[in-house]
């Protein structure tokens, strides 16, 4: 088994290299299928990638969850930011006085409400057993890259968590972990992972298993496991290289279809 082929780069330098159309990720496969167009317009640079409030708790936190106190303290600082005397309170984000602390801060800044957040929501993690017996490994690779090929497709991936004795991990921050399964279908999160296995597996040779590790944003902040089965995974897999070769298609025809062009039938209930 050859892990060299798991390689470290910047967060942004993977994403540039989906967002170019150079390599297949799984979240431009995911946007692919539900529109070929979308997927285009992303390529061509002809839609802003919003960078959400959300999204900033959201990497945050895998940081200090996956990778520790000290990697999260070299990526982040934690404040509010100057107060305004009048108002005892820190300035608005938006404000000028914000703006010229803000620029003078290393690393990306989180906020102390939402560091106590993700620091609970770490909490939660680190004493669920089953949690634990992935995420203990010392050896253990965080945010690590491969790609291969996929259908004849440059394919790439950027796993939370990798062990080889215990294969992928993803790391999923939701809203309510009771509704995790369903956030899971409509999101599509079975076919990013079964994407992440193949890519792996074609790039060294083994085919690992693989777990969600999911801790939600209520008050509760509950942590949770899930392995997910061959079944599903092969089923996933099967859809994702059929994407794949209509993306190869849309690639030699150069022709992007929306997804709309046919006249659609209204249904009352929609089936999940």
């Amino acid at each position: 088994m050859n892990i060299n082929c798991i390689t470290h780069e910047p967060e942004d330098a993977y994403h540039a290299r989906s967002r170019s159309g150079e390599m297949v990720s799984s979240h431009l496969l995911s946007l692919f299928c539900r529109s070929p167009w979308k997927y285009y317009c992303t390529i061509q640079g002809l839609v802003e990638q919003e960078d959400k409030p959300e999204y900033v708790v959201g990497r945050a936190a895998h940081k200090l969850i996956l990778e520790g106190e000290q990697a999260f303290d070299e990526a982040y600082t934690v404040a509010d930011g100057p107060i305004n005397p009048n108002t005892d309170r820190p300035y608005g984000k938006t404000s000028q006085k914000y703006l010229d602390w803000l620029a003078t801060q290393s690393g990306e800044v989180i906020g102390t409400e939402d560091f106590n957040t993700i620091n609970t929501m770490k909490k939660a993690c680190w004493t669920h057993a089953g949690i634990v017996e992935l995420l203990e490994k010392k050896d253990g690779i965080a945010e690590g890259v491969v790609r291969a090929k996929l259908e004849g497709v440059d394919c790439q991936i950027r796993m939370d968590w990798f062990h080889p004795e215990i294969g992928i991990v993803d790391l999923k921050t939701c809203r309510d972990i009771e509704f995790f399964e369903k956030d899971c279908r409509d999101f599509g999160y079975a076919y990013q992972l079964a994407f992440y296995q193949s890519v792996l597996e074609a790039a060294c040779g083994v085919k690992f298993p693989v777990h969600f590790v999911v801790v939600d944003k209520t008050d509760y902040h509950i942590a949770g496991r899930w392995d997910v089965p061959d079944c599903v995974l092969k089923e996933c897999d099967g859809v994702n290289r059929a994407a794949l070769n209509r993306l190869k298609k849309c690639q030699d025809t150069k022709a992007w279809p929306t997804g709309y062009e046919n006249t659609k039938i209204f249904a009352l209930h929609k089936e999940y």
